[in-house]
């Protein structure tokens, strides 16, 4: 019994490893403190000038 329980549960094992390397996250790729200061110091208030840039403009056409 002790040798089929071990014999399936290493099978489970490798089905579940298999399965967690298919699987896609959702999560957003961490990004270090060091790297975003890179990216702050290259384009600083690039996403706050355009929603901004954009909004004015569908007004203006409007």
């Amino acid at each position: 019994m002790n040798r089929r329980k071990k014999i399936n549960d290493t099978l489970k094992k490798k089905a579940k490893k298999a399965k967690s390397h298919l699987k896609v996250s959702n999560k957003p790729r961490y990004i270090s403190k060091a790297e975003r200061a890179k990216l702050s110091e290259n384009q600083p208030d690039s996403q706050t000038d355009t929603p901004a840039d954009t909004q004015p403009e569908q007004t203006e056409a409007s």
